[in-house]
């Protein structure tokens, strides 16, 4: 194994790998025989693949698996340009053939055998892994689909088409394992991919069908790079903004699309963010859910600064979709319109046209208001046939009305609400 791993060039893996560590445990072992503390090191190797399988939800053959897992998350020359162009004939594509080649020979190699010959023990005999697919997600099966597609794989070249097709179609590194992102702030700013994803559709939303026909029709703009504009989803709560945004990743992933979901106080890493992201063939909708600030607040220039207005230009694979109970997101008061002409007008001051500013920097606004009386009740009586509720109507929306009164009001999440509650009362 060590022979194999010396001559890698692009796929090199880090010092404090599994890889490594395996391959400096067996050569030891090699030259001096079994010892405890050898057997030590094998026995933490082996638990730290199985770590990552459990959190990667991998199934199948674990060796296979983690090798598999650090091909697809490697980032390196040749597996960022093959996002692009996965059929380019280049040298890096001529150096990574060489490399494949050899991680070929590593998924025939026979960890199991070498481990008992040189350490005398079994460890690696229990190599098949179950039961952990749905831990991640769709994250599993990829892995593992991708892993036995690669140990079937007749010769490099078969290899390296199963790869490019991936970096390809999915993206490289934990753009191409995950679908939504939350950001991590430690010295610099990291993504951590999201695995329990809510797996809400826009079918999943009744009503609004003109507010979601506006935010299709400018999602679609952007993955066909055509010009598409950042997006403000404003109006009552419980009305189903936040819910638009995150249907919109299990609509459109897919082709393309990635969602980083970042808070108020993170505002700071911002440019951090756009420089993990600008030159990815992926198409990131930026996340910010509940905006609004108060008036002594000032995070909100930092967003204005990537919206539009910054020395660095936002890039173009990147839109900021936000949702906000306020039209305009900054606290507003009366003290703002203190600027007066001798005629006695009101007119806007400095302070207000900059705090106004920020909700003109998203180009398409749209709102969405708490429904009428009878669109609640068009809500509920659908939601409830989904559900499997069987009750007369009549019934039904007396019950859904004294429900929104002690329950804040008509909205659609009341509706969703009342309705869990009915199910689960009725043992639906």
């Amino acid at each position: 194994m060590h022979n194999i791993i010396c001559r890698l060039v692009l796929f090199r893996p880090g010092e404090d790998s599994i890889l490594v560590r395996l391959s400096e445990t067996l050569q030891e072992a090699a030259a001096s025989g079994p010892s405890p503390d050898l057997l030590d090191r094998l026995s933490h190797e082996f638990r730290r693949m199985v770590d990552l399988a459990d959190a990667f939800g991998l199934e199948g053959n674990l060796w296979h698996s983690y090798l598999t897992w650090f091909l697809l998350t490697d980032e390196n020359p040749f597996t960022l340009s093959r996002e692009y162009a996965p059929d380019r004939e280049d040298t890096l594509g001529r150096l990574a053939k060489k490399d494949l080649a050899l991680f070929l020979d590593l998924f025939h190699y026979d960890l199991a055998s070498v481990s008992r010959d040189l350490l005398k023990v079994d460890l690696f005999d229990e190599l098949e892994m179950t039961g952990l697919g749905k831990k991640a997600g769709g994250v599993g099966r990829l892995v593992s689909e991708t892993a036995r597609r690669l140990a079937e794989a007749a010769d490099a070249d078969s290899f390296c088409r199963v790869l490019t097709d991936h970096y390809a179609h999915h993206g490289v590194g934990i753009f191409g394992l995950g679908h939504a992102f939350r950001v991590e702030e430690n010295s610099r700013a990291l993504l951590r991919p999201i695995f329990n994803e809510d797996p809400v559709r826009l079918s999943d939303l009744v009503g609004y069908d003109l507010q979601k026909e506006q935010l299709v029709r400018n999602t679609v703009a952007f993955l066909e790079g055509r010009p598409a504009n950042n997006v403000l989803l404003y109006g009552d709560s419980g009305s189903g903004k936040s819910t638009c945004v995150r249907a919109l990743l299990h609509e459109f992933f897919p082709r393309g699309l990635r969602l980083i979901e970042l808070y108020k106080h993170q505002f700071r890493s911002l440019s951090d963010v756009i420089a993990l992201v600008k030159q990815r063939n992926c198409k990131f909708i930026l996340f910010i859910d509940d905006l609004s600030f108060e008036d002594f607040e000032i995070e909100y220039k930092f967003l204005k600064a990537v919206i539009e207005g910054g020395v660095e230009a936002r890039p173009d694979n990147l839109l900021v979709y936000a949702t906000s109970n306020r039209r305009h997101l900054i606290r507003e008061t009366w003290n703002d319109r203190s600027d007066m002409e001798h005629n006695g007008d009101v007119h806007r001051s400095d302070t207000m046209e900059e705090k106004l500013s920020l909700s003109s920097r998203f180009g398409l606004a749209i709102n969405f208001s708490s429904p009428g009386r009878q669109e609640y009740h068009r809500i509920v009586s659908t939601l409830a046939r989904r559900a499997g509720v069987v009750m007369d109507e009549e019934t039904l929306f007396r019950k859904a009305d004294a429900w929104e009164i002690r329950h804040g009001g008509v909205s659609g999440r009341a509706a969703q609400q009342f309705v869990n509650d009915l199910a689960g009362f009725s043992g639906n």
